[in-house]
């Protein structure tokens, strides 16, 4: 089996000087077996199945939604509230961030994601929430196991990652992003509730976010929401199958209601859980979707971590 190293060389010379792509020292793998869950959509409530399938290097993470396919890539985000959501052609698949976060820290650089539900009529459809994190996608690719992904000529691809070689800023109000040029991937996040003391003021920081990493200490980091915002937000059209099943939610004035937590910071790496499945959309081609740099994050969220991997999009 050779390493087909002409599809990274044309990458390689696309890139900006600003953001040239490097060899990893790795092969792009794809999932050894299939992967089927299903589950109720946080936002939707209703009940969605998603199977991942091996897919050939060079051909990235896709979405199939009946004959629809969505890239997931940065092209396709639309803004929507709360929840990653990517668009193509009218049609929609909301709340990827948790799905393609697992995919991105687990090494699945290739997989078509189909996605079912019953009604057929619906033309957006939600991924399942699951118990609020990646823990039980990051399992199920685990037991599925990886495998190297070949190329339509049999061949394996050298995988690349994105360096950064100057600082890039994004923000809105008080809340902003910063990378800065670094030997590694490493990303610092902060979050502040000031309305939630049980929150609070958090930071979560490390440059250690290999699969290990991630299975230990982000994946099982659920979703979290203010007990005084849920009838308003369920008003509002979002959250209609949330539950104390698939988040952690706390009250401002008498903490948290379903405890205990997983971590004591549970809420801020949930954060970087996101923004992983958030800046995975920069990835293409079966390449790394996390630029080689230090991200610094201070009160983000989806539309800002989808702003800053447009940036990064714009730059190269």
């Amino acid at each position: 089996m050779a390493v087909n190293r002409a599809f990274n060389f044309n990458t390689a010379r696309n890139s900006s000087s600003l953001m040239p792509w490097i060899p990893t020292g790795k092969i792009q793998q794809t999932v050894a077996n299939s992967v089927q869950l299903t589950g109720i959509g946080l936002h939707s409530g209703k009940l969605s199945t998603v199977t991942i399938l091996p897919e050939f290097a060079g051909m990235g993470r896709y979405f199939k939604f009946r004959s629809n396919v969505i890239p997931a890539s940065t092209d396709y985000v639309k803004e929507s509230p709360l929840c990653t959501t990517l668009c193509k052609d009218g049609h929609s698949i909301n709340t990827v961030e948790h799905l393609l976060s697992a995919l991105e820290a687990t090494g699945v650089d290739n997989c078509s994601v189909q996605i079912e539900t019953s009604n057929t009529h619906d033309s957006s459809i939600e991924v399942p929430i699951l118990d609020g994190s990646a823990r039980e996608w990051v399992d199920a690719i685990e037991e599925a196991g990886l495998k190297a992904a070949l190329d339509r000529s049999g061949n394996s691809c050298e995988k690349l990652a994105p360096v950064l070689r100057e600082p890039v800023t994004v923000w809105k109000n008080d809340s902003f992003i910063a990378a800065f040029p670094y030997s590694e991937v490493k990303i610092s996040y902060g979050i502040d509730f000031p309305q939630a003391p049980e929150i609070g003021c958090q930071w979560f920081s490390s440059t250690c976010l290999d699969k290990d990493f991630f299975a230990k200490e982000l994946a099982s980091a659920r979703t979290f929401c203010i007990y005084e915002q849920v009838e308003q937000l369920r008003k509002s059209g979002v959250i209609k199958g949330g539950s104390a099943k698939n988040a952690i939610v706390c009250s401002e004035s008498r903490g948290w209601l379903n405890p205990p937590l997983r971590f004591s910071d549970e809420p801020c790496r949930h954060k970087v859980l996101d923004l992983i499945g958030d800046l995975s959309l920069f990835a293409h081609g079966g390449n790394q979707g996390l630029p080689v740099a230090h991200i610094i994050v201070y009160k983000g969220g989806h539309a800002l971590h989808a702003n800053f991997a447009r940036r990064l999009s714009g730059i190269n």
